[in-house]
């Protein structure tokens, strides 16, 4: 192994491999920052160019920083337009956003920056020491516990609703289970819900539907309620964090990496889940007083889901070098190309192909320290979005808006549903609805339904239930996490009872 990890690092660092990883990263950070073009698409361009080459390290070291590169640049726009145009940055608008409008574009760029190192750098660091062993608990995970790790997911919802929303939180993941049944079914491939159209049988894009739900409504709101949406500043400040900040922001790193990176393990899971569990874990530990900033512009929501998501990119890659089985669909693209490399992934390739599988692990430690020299320079340059005129910065949200959804499917019809979805979305929006439940139902409910209808197969209905025992586990938790907030609020509700009652 010792062997091994030495030819993998020469290899690494040998020149034409470094110039590989930078040239990914640059080219992940700076497509990523556009709405719609997400890793999986840029990924699927850039294979040509890496088989072309005919060296499978280097080859998997340019596709590798791409990938991670187009998460950690994927926030930018998140964070300054309010338009996720990858599924893992999504939870990063739901505080990074509100930061923005208050001023605090360059501070929120800082932590999501230093947040994605820190979570990069510490998954890096556990593929490296844990893959071997890691890869035989993934194993373990078959669709019941997808099902119930689905289940987990839904039932934090309640973390992404504001201060006695809670309800209104429940109707919109309930929407959005009900968008992702569109489309072919799981048990029947027949189209459902489709109206005739033939355009739907595929379902609803999700980043028509990302789009709709926070670029779109964030752009009419410019022009609707001028006076009151202004985030615009002529002067960017607060591209600092405190110590104290640091201080605040640090276990939470620390916390996320490793909750993000096991997310990340399990194939089938991934960036997005590891991004929404990490914030919801974070604001449902968080002091009563803490939890009231989630959602307006709290550090803490911020680095949560960007260290997870991070962190969970590194992690996908245990099982895709491991096991030769995709963590997601942007590591079954990468499959495809180690496949078309003539590499075959699974438990061999440490033994017969160290070069491949150290140098990429050794990579991700280099690629993430140049991600964050790149961005840290040019973060008051980005974060200058905000001070376009209005006039200006509204059809720039919209052009991406509809670029976004127009590339993400390549069909006319996408755009009609975003515009759709964006004037029910803005009606939810003056309603006080929290939309980020219905984009979580939505993302979900297609795992959910499929794992589910997997494992109803498999034991003739739902015996699979307390006939796994982590199954069993994971609804348990599910049960805890939907009841946590009740507790919590019927004992505040009681303690202020006593002060009122002078005990």
């Amino acid at each position: 192994m010792l062997e091994g990890l030495l030819i993998g690092l020469e290899t690494a660092f040998s020149i034409q491999n470094l110039l590989m990883v930078i040239g990914g990263c640059l080219i992940g950070t700076f497509i990523g920052m556009l709405p719609g073009l997400g890793p999986m698409s840029i990924i699927a361009i850039m294979i040509p160019v890496a088989i072309s080459m005919g060296d499978p390290s280097a080859a998997l070291i340019l596709l590798a920083g791409v990938y991670y590169g187009a998460i950690f640049g994927g926030s930018t726009s998140s964070i300054l337009l309010n338009a996720p145009g990858v599924a893992g940055t999504v939870a990063s608008s739901f505080d990074g956003y509100p930061m923005a409008r208050q001023g605090k574009a360059g501070k929120a760029l800082t932590i999501a920056a230093i947040a994605s190192f820190a979570g990069g750098t510490i998954g890096a660091l556990l593929l490296m020491v844990f893959a071997p062993a890691l890869s035989t608990v993934a194993l373990l995970f078959h669709s019941a516990e997808y099902f119930a790790l689905m289940v987990v997911g839904l039932s934090a919802i309640a973390a992404f609703a504001g201060s006695g929303q809670v309800a209104k939180a429940l109707m919109m993941t309930i929407l959005g289970l009900i968008l992702a049944t569109v489309g072919e079914g799981a048990l029947f491939n027949m189209p459902r819900f489709t109206m005739g159209l033939m355009d739907l049988q595929s379902g609803f894009g999700f980043i028509t539907l990302a789009m709709a739900m926070f670029a779109l409504p964030e752009a009419l709101f410019l022009v609707l309620k001028p006076k009151t949406t202004s985030g615009e500043s002529s002067e960017i400040k607060n591209l600092r964090i405190t110590s104290q900040e640091a201080r605040a922001i640090a276990p939470v790193v620390g916390r996320q990496s490793l909750q993000g990176f096991f997310i990340g393990v399990l194939p089938g899971a991934g960036a997005t889940i590891a991004s929404f569990l990490g914030y919801a874990v974070e604001r449902n530990i968080a002091p009563k007083e803490e939890q009231e900033e989630f959602g307006k512009g709290s550090i803490k929501g911020l680095a949560a889901p960007e260290t997870a998501n991070n962190a969970a990119c590194t992690g996908s890659f245990v099982p895709l070098l491991t096991l030769g089985i995709p963590g997601s669909g942007t590591t079954a693209i990468l499959l495809g190309a180690l496949i078309a490399l003539n590499v075959t992934p699974g438990p061999r390739l440490m033994i017969d192909e160290p070069q491949i599988f150290w140098a990429v692990i050794a990579s991700m430690f280099i690629g993430n320290l140049v991600l964050l020299i790149l961005n840290l320079p040019l973060i008051p340059y980005i974060a200058k979005v905000l001070t376009i005129p209005r006039n200006y910065l509204i059809p720039f949200i919209l052009f991406f808006t509809l670029m976004g959804a127009y590339i993400g499917q390549n069909n006319a019809t996408e755009l009609l549903l975003l515009v759709a979805f964006g004037i029910c979305a803005t009606a939810l929006k003056f309603a006080d609805y929290p939309l980020a439940p219905l984009l979580i139902g939505f993302i979900l409910g297609g795992m959910l339904e499929d794992n589910f209808a997997r494992s109803m197969q498999l034991y003739d209905g739902i015996a699979f239930i307390w006939e796994r025992p982590m199954t069993l586990g994971l609804l348990v938790i599910a049960g805890l996490l939907v009841a946590l907030p009740s507790y919590r609020a019927r004992r505040s509700r009681a303690k202020a009872q006593g002060v009122a009652d002078g005990d």
